[in-house]
């Protein structure tokens, strides 16, 4: 199965971005608490239930101020309850996946930054569980060589915690300098039940990712390619300038290519 849905609501809120994806025949919304989570218990509520009502399968994407890796130990504690009231509020959503930034090498060795966000994921699982908080924790592959996330960390992460992970095509993109390899990608993900990605067009320097773009046609066709060719149950959410416009092109292609 395929699922199609935009990241965040355009500016329509609630309850007009839920019904903008009902109206475009989409089935998934991830909410953006990019920039801090603020958000009432009740709004997440009613917000879910519609989401229930609407059949759509919601996530979340908690604030950018994340970085599990910090020199300075309250950071990590303030990242970590960024992460944990996503959680919270995600429950509420009835959205099933929390995507972050898990944060960034820095002058750390790959090994040290890798136990670090372990401890650290592991620790937070402790409290989803005891609030039985009905979410999983999925760390974003990230779009820039210097952030921790590449797809091999985040599958042996997954594989060591439990967690599950967020594949973005187009980090994947920028942080090889415009190459991709769905083949090895997608030969890498089989196993895995249920991929949650991101999707966009995307622009990039020799440092990675700038600014994410509006889709390309012929893009959109190579991923759901692959999609098709390895069988994939995925979510893609897509996070261009004009994510509903790009989700109801890629519902057209998608329809196109399954006749």
């Amino acid at each position: 199965m395929i699922k199609l849905g935009p990241a965040g609501t355009s500016g329509l809120g609630f309850p007009g971005g839920l019904e903008k994806c009902k109206e475009l025949g989409l089935t998934a919304l991830e909410w953006e608490f990019t920039y801090g989570v603020r958000m009432t218990n009740e709004e997440a509520k009613k917000i879910g239930d519609l989401a229930k009502e609407l059949k759509l399968s919601m996530s979340v994407h908690g604030p950018y101020y994340i970085n599990l890796v910090s020199e300075e130990k309250s950071k990590i504690e303030a990242s970590k309850q960024r992460i944990l009231q996503s959680c919270e509020k995600g429950h509420l959503l009835n959205a099933g996946y929390i995507v972050f930034h898990a944060g960034f090498y820095q002058k750390k060795d790959s090994e040290t930054v890798f136990q670090m966000i372990k401890d650290e994921i592991l620790d937070m699982q402790k409290t989803i569980k005891q609030k039985r908080w009905n979410v999983i924790l999925a760390p974003e592959i990230t779009g820039k060589p210097t952030q921790f996330g590449d797809v091999d960390e985040l599958l042996r992460l997954k594989k060591e915690t439990g967690c599950h992970l967020t594949v973005d095509w187009s980090h994947l993109k920028a942080r090889n300098n415009g190459k991709i390899d769905y083949d090895e990608i997608c030969s890498k993900l089989r196993g895995i039940k249920h991929i949650h990605s991101h999707f966009s067009g995307i622009e990039w320097t020799e440092k990675g990712e700038r600014r994410h773009l509006i889709t390309a046609e012929k893009d959109i066709k190579e991923l759901l390619g692959y999609i098709f060719k390895y069988k994939i149950d995925v979510t893609i959410i897509n996070e261009s300038p004009d994510p509903y416009g790009d989700c109801a092109k890629t519902k057209k292609i998608l329809e196109s290519l399954s006749k």
